[in-house]
């Protein structure tokens, strides 16, 4: 049983590349979405059509991502991304829905949410801590006891 511990670990940092490159992947599609829309109001028309090739590659993308973090939440990785990603491509969802509409005045404020949510969310998953690496961790050097936590010591005047 002691070796199924590191091949579930290997499988969690496995799943959690992965994840971080489909939501690279789709961070960027997210990005090139309005720089199609706005070729598209400046006169260049051809560029609705790219726009919605790239909604559908956000979609298709957003859609990955969810179940790699479905995955991941099975196997015991980071809970956080589930629900992230959940609401990104809820927005998603209704974002396409909005344009298929032609509803502007929906469309364009929540695609500029849409964007802010994919940068803060890919910024996230590439953190350490995301992997399970604490940043706040001693680098060497027991752990002090839980009733040593709270009181300083003498010699330091420092309350740890």
């Amino acid at each position: 049983m002691q070796k199924s511990a590191p091949r579930r670990g290997s499988l969690i940092l496995v799943s959690l590349g992965l994840l971080r490159v489909v939501a690279t992947a789709h961070g960027l599609a997210v990005f090139a979405q309005p720089v199609f829309a706005g070729a598209y109001l400046s006169g260049q028309y051809d560029r609705l059509a790219l726009h919605a090739l790239g909604a559908d590659l956000v979609s298709y993308l957003g859609y990955g991502q969810l179940v790699i973090t479905i995955v991941l939440l099975i196997i015991g990785g980071p809970r956080w991304p589930l629900p992230a990603t959940l609401l990104v491509v809820a927005a998603e969802t209704g974002q396409y829905v909005a344009g298929l509409a032609g509803a502007l005045d929906l469309h364009v404020p929540l695609g500029v949410a849409i964007v802010a949510g994919n940068v803060v969310l890919v910024i996230n998953l590439w953190r350490p801590q995301t992997r399970g690496v604490s940043v706040s961790q001693p680098l060497s050097g027991p752990e002090p006891a839980p009733g040593e936590a709270a009181r300083g010591s003498a010699a330091d005047g420092i309350a740890r």
